[in-house]
């Protein structure tokens, strides 16, 4: 049969496709900007349908009704990252956050620890041989469908068309929800002289050459925004963001010097603002792999000079970085930092590099400032990256190497690295704990 034939033989709306979501199955869906708002809607406005349904994703953008409190009869909610739609109902005990390595999921999903009944996805409409592209997403989505019993797509004609692990033919698909709506985008980060000065410090630490690993926000924007006048740089990121365009449009990035997928810019999966959007679209340079490639340590450590670029909420004296959690709460996942330190850190030619990038001091809700550089973390803190691995940290007052150095060594380093309104509780601290003079 031809594809198009078959295409409109799977044209549903909303409604009718989530009817295929039966009591007791997992449904999982693309996240970020590849969440599917159409059919997650659609299932939860026929929630009444449903008992014990088990809602899993990484990173999310929508709306979460399915995590309100009125719909906990219906959905169970099992996340891997918490975000804003999530991260309440999981510290209210509404919803649960499993721990997961980011290369991982796939692994689990062949394995039958991630139970994969339903997936739910949004893609570009089908090219001349039948194939949608996830677009924005490829980390689980290619094992996901893979698994599935049901997939469930809306082909949204905004989306790009991303080459790499993103394809899924008309074929796999049971039901298709045609949409057209805008792609959520992220606002522009903004950089103050903070992160302009962190920003400094980590070009300082990236030479010619390099194969970088960014995220997102302010710091990151505020490192790319410094690395124009470097050459030859490569991309293999977990996440591929708008000011990585602006760094391969000035030059400094065309991956002529990657030890692997020379010339592309890699990653697993993509977020940004509209040009972000528009520049991937059918861009052979863009290559999307799946995470349990652009992710797996042991391939982010073929990769010459690589270095890895993260954020953290807190330091302790001995070098732990907790980054997904503020005490007992949870705030967000590990997604890939522990992934990139580890690859970078067992790099094949030893030149790689994993920093933390943080301003040197948080406001909490009551207007007060904390540092983040403290002698002990939180009460009930998870650390996300263990003092085994850490490298560099660096804050807006310079930067703290932490390898090779003993506890009273990186202590002295943190500390010099400081915001001054704490430095001397911090250096009483230091004396304290070591019996020692600072």
């Amino acid at each position: 049969m031809d594809f198009r034939d078959m295409y409109k033989g799977k044209l549903s709306t909303a409604d009718e496709a989530v009817k295929l979501i039966k009591s007791g199955d997992t449904v999982v869906f693309a996240s970020a900007a590849g969440e599917p708002p159409a059919l997650i809607d659609a299932m939860v406005a026929n929630k009444k349908n449903y008992r014990n349904v088990t809602i899993s994703h990484m990173f999310n953008v929508g709306k979460c009704e399915y995590a309100l409190p009125e719909n906990s009869e219906y959905f169970n909610v099992r996340c891997w990252f918490a975000a804003s739609g999530t991260r309440k109902a999981i510290n209210e005990g509404r919803a649960e956050f499993v721990p997961v390595f980011f290369y991982q999921v796939p692994q689990y999903m062949r394995s039958g620890i991630f139970n994969v009944d339903v997936l739910m996805v949004m893609v570009s409409p089908p090219d001349e041989k039948g194939y949608c592209s996830a677009s924005l997403t490829s980390d689980y989505i290619i094992e996901a469908a893979k698994q599935a019993k049901v997939i469930l797509a809306e082909v949204n004609d905004r989306m790009p068309y991303v080459y790499g692990d993103t394809l899924i033919h008309i074929s796999e698909i049971d039901k298709i929800v045609e949409t057209s709506h805008p792609i959520p985008e992220l606002a522009p980060a903004v950089i103050g002289e903070a992160e302009t000065a962190i920003g400094k410090h980590c070009a300082s630490l990236v030479e010619d050459g390099s194969t970088l690993q960014l995220g997102i926000g302010a710091i990151p924007d505020a490192v790319m925004a410094q690395l124009k006048g470097k050459k030859h740089l490569g991309i293999h990121s977990e996440m591929i963001s708008s000011g990585i365009v602006d760094l391969y449009e000035s030059g400094a990035i065309d991956g002529s010097e990657k030890s692997i997928d020379k010339g592309k810019l890699v990653g697993t999966f993509i977020m940004g603002d509209k040009k972000l959007y528009d520049f991937v679209d059918h861009n052979p340079v863009v290559l999307l792999k799946a995470v349990d490639y652009v992710n797996h340590p042991i391939v982010i450590a073929q990769n010459a000079k690589m270095v890895s670029i993260n954020a953290c909420l807190q330091v302790d004296f001995l070098g732990q970085v907790v980054s997904d959690t503020i005490g007992t709460k949870q705030f967000s996942g590990v997604g890939g930092q522990v992934d990139f330190f580890r690859g970078a850190g067992m790099s094949l030619d030893g030149l790689g590099k994993s920093i933390i990038a943080m301003t040197s001091t948080a406001t909490l809700k009551s207007g007060e400032k904390v540092s983040k550089i403290v002698p002990y973390i939180d009460h009930g803190a998870a650390v996300t990256t263990s003092r085994h691995d850490v490298d560099y940290i660096v804050t807006e007052y310079g930067i703290a190497q932490m390898k090779g150095k003993s506890l009273k060594e990186r202590a002295r380093e943190l500390i010099n690295v400081s915001h001054p309104d704490f430095k001397n509780d911090l250096i009483k601290e230091y004396v304290n704990r070591f019996n020692s003079e600072f």
